[in-house]
């Protein structure tokens, strides 16, 4: 029935001191003037076992930030730039505006360490008009926070080391299907087992990649298959000439979006703050030591790959970067084939942390209110896991999957997923600089970030945010679609939360006479407790 249906939300949960009762003053507001009706009541607790400690905490980051990125992006980064030195670069600047970010973050974190990242913090400064912060990020985060580029290259990496084509097909992505299956199917039916298998994959992927670092070396000596590609001859000389994108503010631009994808997941034990184990001392010590590991692995990884790959066929090899790699420095026997088996298992840790953090997002969203069945999208049942909220971000992911036709979908699906996050970023970074400077909000934090970081962190984003709507140099199809498709599509999903914002706070309710609010409540066990009630808006 539509008027039971959820259309509304509440504040993020409070908390006292001694753990009591502490409700949502804006449910309460609403409701003064009229009958309240009580719709359910649902608990949400986890037991401690379940929670995340310091090793937890590093590879829940380094699942997600070790994915795709580092084993298939390099390829159009340098096709971005045609210059050795160039990519080099950017990867190392890539790595410092992680760290800014991951400042940025710690701070907010630890002032307010609730599951749920970035939605909790632009709700905490960008209070009016009030929900219209968090409608945005939920439009952004459920239909742009999908695991489709991993779950492709999984497919692509399965069907390389067993010998099959390397462009993109549908064979691809239906592999690509199940492995995101499998993810979100192993999370909501055996959730102990699911941080398992990613902690797991997480130190795999850390082998992987010294096992990449260590043959660039051999690689650097002389040991390959393929003769010397000279690559470190003249390095910052411009290539030019087919697969390369001219240059130019855009392609630099799109490079860096492709080097913030390959980082992208630093931000990721923010999500699910809730099932860490003591936040403070936890996300201090483990977000700093995967990011800075992740970075040093990576500019070496860059390394290598220039060391074996002659820059022709980097800046043409698309998702296969890292099995391109693998052929030239052991050849093309079965052993060196099944090297990118391995990569393949590093998607799939990837696409287990994505499918892990994005689901316990979702299910905010919905402990909020604030999506249509939110009910069920906030729902433990029936594993004690948010099994609604995966199958949420199931659907997403295979829909992103499927819908392009076969050709450069993984890039711009990389850029697709990443290119809104610097519109969110740029909105986090400056809501901080006026915490900072606002006396009336007394901001307190267990972490500070300088202003200078903060600041560099914000115009990169900005950057990244306004320059792919600046033509390209070259030709304006040279990716197989129209340079402006992803920054369109990007701004065009957050102006949708816009829309939804308004049907959901101003239309909705004036038609139904009704809206439905969530009251927090932190009970005398620490548990959160969340209670929907439908409330009039008039007298009829």
């Amino acid at each position: 029935m539509a008027s039971d249906d959820i259309f509304s939300g509440g504040k993020p949960p409070l908390k006292n001191g001694d753990g009591g009762h502490v409700h949502d003053t804006a449910a309460k507001t609403d409701s003064d003037d009229e009958v309240v009706r009580e719709l359910e009541t649902n608990k949400y607790a986890y037991d401690d076992s379940r929670k995340l400690g310091i090793t937890g905490s590093v590879f829940l980051i380094l699942n997600k930030m070790i994915g795709t990125g580092i084993f298939s992006t390099p390829s159009s980064i340098f096709a971005a730039t045609g210059s050795v030195g160039i990519s080099l670069i950017l990867w190392v600047i890539g790595g410092i505006l992680t760290f800014a970010g991951l400042s940025v973050w710690l701070e907010y974190g630890l002032a307010i360490p609730r599951s749920g990242g970035e939605k909790n913090y632009l709700e905490h400064v960008y209070r009016h008009p009030k929900y219209l912060a968090t409608c945005v990020l939920a439009s952004q985060m459920i239909l742009l926070g999908f695991s489709s580029g991993n779950s492709l290259a999984f497919g692509r990496y399965v069907l390389y080391a067993s010998g099959n084509e390397l462009k993109d097909s549908y064979k691809a992505r239906a592999i690509g299907l199940v492995c995101v299956t499998f993810s979100v199917v192993l999370h909501a039916v055996l959730p102990k087992w699911g941080v398992r298998l990613f902690n797991a994959l997480g130190v795999f992927k850390v082998v992987i990649l010294l096992f990449i670092v260590f043959s660039g070396f051999a690689a650097l000596a002389g040991h390959r298959k393929v003769d010397n590609p000279h690559n470190f001859d003249n390095a910052f000389a411009i290539e030019s000439g087919e697969g390369y994108s001219g240059g130019g503010a855009y392609a630099y631009s799109n490079a860096l979006l492709n080097i913030i994808y390959s980082y992208k997941g630093w931000e990721n034990a923010n999500y699910v703050l809730g099932e860490i184990r003591d936040p403070r001392r936890t996300l201090t010590i483990a977000a700093p030591l995967a990011v800075g590991g992740v970075t040093i692995l990576y500019v070496l990884a860059n390394v290598a790959y220039f060391a074996a790959i002659p820059k022709s066929d980097l800046a043409t090899s698309e998702v296969i970067v890292a099995g391109l790699f693998f052929k030239n420095v052991f050849g093309d026997s079965a052993g060196a084939r099944s090297l990118p088996a391995f990569v393949a298992l590093s998607n799939l840790g990837n696409v287990l942390a994505v499918s892990f953090a994005h689901a316990r997002l979702n299910q905010e969203l919905g402990k909020e209110g604030l999506l249509p069945l939110s009910r069920l999208w906030a729902s433990n049942k029936p594993f004690n896991s948010p099994a609604a909220a995966l199958f949420l971000h199931w659907i997403v992911t295979i829909i992103v999957l499927l819908a392009p036709p076969p050709g450069p979908a993984y890039n711009f699906i990389v850029n697709l997923y990443t290119y809104p996050g610097a519109w969110i970023n740029s909105f986090v970074a400056g809501g901080l600089i006026y915490l900072h400077y606002s006396k009336k909000e007394n901001w307190t934090s267990g972490w500070h970030t300088y202003l200078p970081i903060i600041v560099v962190f914000l115009l990169s984003n900005v950057f990244l945010a306004l320059v792919p709507f600046i033509p390209p140099d070259g030709d304006w199809n040279a990716d197989g679609y129209p340079y402006y498709v992803f920054p369109v599509v990007g701004v065009g999903v957050l102006l949708l939360g816009v829309l939804y914002w308004a049907l959901w706070t101003k239309f909705w309710p004036a038609v139904r006479g009704h809206k439905i609010v969530s009251e927090r409540i932190i009970d005398e066990d620490g548990a959160e407790v969340i209670r929907y009630k439908k409330v009039k808006t008039h007298v009829s």
